[in-house]
C-alpha cells in the first residue's frame, strides 16, 4: 500500500491531557503496543526502511520524508509481515542494520489521523500525529491542516516539534 502522509513528531509532557481529550471526543484507541523498529543500511537518497515489530502493528515500511520541524509529507509504502523474524534476518543479511528503537507506543485514531503517545527509554515522551492520505480526494494540504488541528488541540509549541526520527535521535 502506497500513499502520503503530513505527519508531526514533538516532546512532551502533557500525555495524560491529550489522552483524555482522545478518549474524550471519541478517538478509537487500537492499544498499547511494545513496539521494536529495526532500521536497515540504504544507500545516500533513497529513503529510510525499517522493519517493525510490535502485537498490533507488523511491518515492512519505507518512505521517503524531509527533515523538517513543521508538518511534513512523506511518501509511504507499506506491507504487513507475517513472518517478521525470517523478513529480519533476510534484510539484515543483504543491508545490514542501521539502528534499533524499542518504544512503548498508544495507537489512536481519528478518522484518517493516528495519534501516537509514545515512550522511550532515555529520550523521554513524544506525540506523533500522521494525517493518512488514504482516499484521493485528502491532498497535501487538507493533510497538513488536519495536522495542525491537532497541534493547536494539543498546544503543542514550535519549540517542542522535531525534525528527526526516532533513529536519528538514539
Amino acid at each position: 500500500m502506497q500513499h502520503i502522509n503530513v505527519e508531526i513528531k514533538a516532546r512532551t509532557e502533557r500525555q495524560d491531557e491529550i489522552r483524555n481529550w482522545l478518549l474524550a471526543n471519541g478517538a478509537e484507541l487500537r492499544g498499547t503496543d511494545m513496539q521494536t523498529d529495526t532500521y536497515f543500511q540504504l544507500p545516500p537518497g533513497q529513503g529510510r526502511l525499517k522493519l517493525r515489530e510490535g502485537n498490533i502493528e507488523c511491518n515492512l515500511i519505507h518512505y521517503h520524508r524531509s527533515d523538517d520541524p513543521q508538518a511534513r509529507v512523506s511518501d509511504v509504502a507499506l506491507a504487513p509481515v507475517a513472518d517478521a523474524p525470517a523478513l529480519k534476518n533476510l534484510l539484515l543479511r543483504a543491508l545490514g542494520e542501521k539502528v534499533t528503537v524499542r518504544k512503548r507506543r498508544e495507537i489512536y485514531f481519528m478518522d484518517n489521523v493516528k495519534i501516537h503517545l509514545d515512550e522511550l527509554e532515555g529520550l523521554g515522551r513524544f506525540v506523533e500525529i500522521e494525517a493518512i492520505g488514504l482516499r484521493p480526494e485528502l491532498g497535501a494540504e487538507q493533510l497538513r491542516a488536519q495536522c495542525d488541528h491537532y497541534i493547536d488541540i494539543f498546544g503543542i509549541k514550535p519549540q517542542d516539534m522535531l525534525a528527526e526520527s526516532y533513529s536519528d535521535l538514539i
